[in-house]
């Protein structure tokens, strides 16, 4: 292998991605957009939630009851009605996600000592929404229940009984319960999956199609020499953004980082062989940017934001999936992420995940190089 022809051909692919302006845009723009996108526009946190009250009681029992809700950071209660129409109109044109109505009887109830239900009428059309505005809901009238049980007691001079089993509670790894924290650190396997496999599927596309592949072949330099020296510049790139995204994540987001910037970087450098080799080898393919861009995307980006674990949790998902995921590289790039930022995981603790990483990468890089030769056919 020849140096000097191998940084000559790098040279040249650095030249094609400077005169395109849309790779040149893909490798600026997208790591820094997809950033800012995922980080501000998917928030998985539920706070803030619009509720309709409709108090048929109007006592001061009732309005302490509300004044719980209003307390809690993740109701807000946008108005008060007095008929269950408008709270119909409010679930149906989605001004409201929930409506509490407290009974007429409410005050009396409490006072005599016995049970109240107060209603909770809920928009379930998003579920994962639902079940939580359930368990808010639930919390929340149970504090006060306890809190309005424990002064008629007080009230009757009755002893007050602890409850004899209670839960202490306690946060690791993401303790303010922030899904950016969660979602940030798995978008730099987004990010290493467009700038490394969709950019490196039209390498040897692109020279079929502009009819320079002959020229390339017509040369003394050599196939290896070729696929490493249009692999390079995007490697190179591709850790760039891997630097950027992160100092993104930490800075801006303050996602923590507790792990080692060393293992983040090996683990990135694993997993960009594996998107590079693979995009070689779908461009030496498929022959036509068209058609090898659209493969890339398909075999790496969408398992990468649908089945490795970065949104949505893997344990959940039917086991067919599951066992899909196992040859899934972004699945073993996503956990060491997290476990990197959130946990802090040190390196040998992290042989489950970098084993296979290193596996695809010494496979995909071999496909690729026996998939290249130097021949018109």
């Amino acid at each position: 292998m020849n140096l000097n022809r191998l940084l000559a051909v790098a040279r040249k692919e650095i030249i094609q991605i400077l005169r395109d302006s849309r790779s040149l845009g893909i490798v600026v723009l997208m790591p820094v957009t997809l950033m800012l996108l995922f980080g501000y526009g998917v928030n998985l946190d539920l706070k803030g939630l619009p509720v309709f009250v409709y108090d048929r009681d109007g006592s001061q029992q009732s309005q302490d009851l509300l004044k719980h809700f209003q307390a809690s950071s993740y109701f807000h209660i946008v108005r008060s009605v007095n008929d269950y129409a408008t709270i119909t109109r409010a679930l149906d044109d989605g001004s409201a996600k929930m409506a509490i109505v407290i009974p007429w009887n409410f005050s009396q109830r409490l006072g005599e000592g016995g049970p109240v239900q107060v209603q909770a009428l809920i928009d379930a059309t998003d579920d994962n929404t639902a079940n939580v505005l359930i368990g808010y809901t639930q919390a929340v009238v149970q504090g006060y229940s306890s809190q309005v049980q424990t002064a008629w007691l007080s009230q009757r001079g009755q002893q007050i009984q602890p409850a004899p089993i209670g839960v202490e509670t306690r946060t690791w790894y993401n303790e303010n319960l922030e899904s950016s924290a969660f979602i940030i650190p798995g978008v730099l396997a987004l990010v290493m999956s467009v700038i490394g496999a969709f950019l490196t599927s039209l390498t040897i596309a692109r020279e079929w199609e502009r009819g320079t592949m002959e020229q390339l072949i017509s040369t003394p330099v050599s196939a290896m020499e070729i696929m490493l020296g249009k692999l390079t510049p995007y490697f190179v790139l591709g850790m760039f953004d891997v630097v950027v995204c992160a100092l993104i994540a930490i800075y801006w987001f303050h996602v923590p980082f507790r792990g080692s910037f060393l293992t983040l970087l090996v683990s990135s450098a694993l997993f960009m062989v594996v998107v590079l080799s693979l995009g070689f080898f779908i461009s030496v393919l498929a022959k036509n940017q068209f058609a090898a861009s659209q493969i890339a995307l398909l075999i790496t980006f969408l398992p990468a934001f649908l089945l490795s674990g970065f949104l949505f949790a893997i344990e959940q998902m039917p086991v067919p999936l599951q066992w899909i995921t196992c040859i899934l590289p972004a699945r073993n790039y996503v956990s060491v992420l997290k476990k990197i930022f959130l946990k802090g995981t040190p390196t040998a603790m992290l042989s489950a995940d970098l084993i296979p990483l290193a596996v695809f990468a010494f496979v995909l890089a071999l496909l690729a190089t026996r998939a290249f030769h130097k021949r018109l056919t």
